[in-house]
């Protein structure tokens, strides 16, 4: 139905030039109906740090690939305390997107992208009831049968990240209901640096009937347990392949595939696949 190519966390002002390289070529390779990038582009939220990843996302678009994208905590300054609290933001929407909500369609899948960073917070994010009324509103303009994606930057649940828990975004409850109420099959995040994939009902018991997946940090030097990696997703009928691609110090290969299937009301892992090292080619 569809293939997407999920990054996260750039991090440009602290990111390696080496890996933005491999990034573009394997996009290229990959051939994705639609790039993800799930917030924090930039480490201090400098100009020149936004104009970096404004030429990053520039070489994307005129080599063909759409892309939809959301900020994250880092794109609001930590330091200006005047352009924190009055424009946070600004610089974001002047290099990245002056939309802070996108929303891309594409054959039976329909994508949603969510701000959850705020300037109150140095660190952890927030979902608003207005944003909660637009996911709700978004998706339920789309035919019943199309597969819906919601990406954030900061996670909706409590994410085990080595021997630590990642705090949820706040207000926690009010995207539990969003997401259930909408009727989302896919949740895309970033914020922890840690590559992972989950049904939701194994972090939140309530919770259910949504596929959890993380990427970790695409090109930023600022490692967390694991090396740098994206994430490539093949979405078909009630079916969802995650792929991992690790950077080995040289180039980025896919070190673990891990299929899902939608039964009994959630997602199920099957027998899990070594992909081939041309996958995409």
């Amino acid at each position: 139905m569809a293939r997407l190519v999920h990054l996260s966390d750039l991090h440009f002002g602290a990111h390696d030039e080496r890996l933005v390289e491999a990034v573009e070529q394997h996009v290229d390779d990959i051939k994705p109906d639609l790039v993800v990038i799930s917030g924090d582009f930039t480490q201090r939220a400098r100009t020149e740090q936004f104009e970096q990843a404004c030429e990053f996302l520039d070489r994307l678009r005129q080599r063909g690939h759409e892309v939809l994208a959301v900020p994250g905590n880092h794109d609001v300054p930590l330091y200006d305390v005047v352009r924190r609290f009055l424009s946070p933001l600004a610089r974001y929407r002047r290099f990245i997107d002056d939309t802070l909500c996108p929303f891309v369609e594409l054959p039976g899948v329909a994508v949603l992208g969510i701000n959850t960073a705020r300037s109150l917070t140095f660190k952890d994010g927030r979902i608003n009831e207005g944003q909660v009324d637009f996911i709700r509103d978004t998706f339920d303009r789309t035919s019943r049968d199309v597969f819906r994606i919601l990406v954030t930057h900061h996670p909706l649940f409590a994410l085990p990240v080595g021997e630590q828990v990642e705090a949820p975004v706040g207000r926690q409850e009010l995207a539990l209901d969003a997401v259930s109420d909408a009727g989302v099959d896919l949740l895309l995040a970033g914020h922890t640096h840690h590559a992972a994939s989950h049904d939701a009902s194994d972090l939140v018991t309530r919770a259910g009937g949504v596929l959890v997946v993380q990427a970790g940090t695409a090109t930023s030097t600022r490692v967390r347990h694991q090396e740098q990696s994206f994430n490539t997703l093949e979405i078909g009928e009630q079916a969802v392949t995650v792929t991992i691609h690790t950077w080995n110090g040289v180039e980025f290969v896919p070190t673990d595939a891990q299929p899902y299937k939608y039964r009994e009301g959630r997602w199920q892992i099957l027998k899990a696949e070594k992909p081939a090292l041309n996958a995409g080619a």
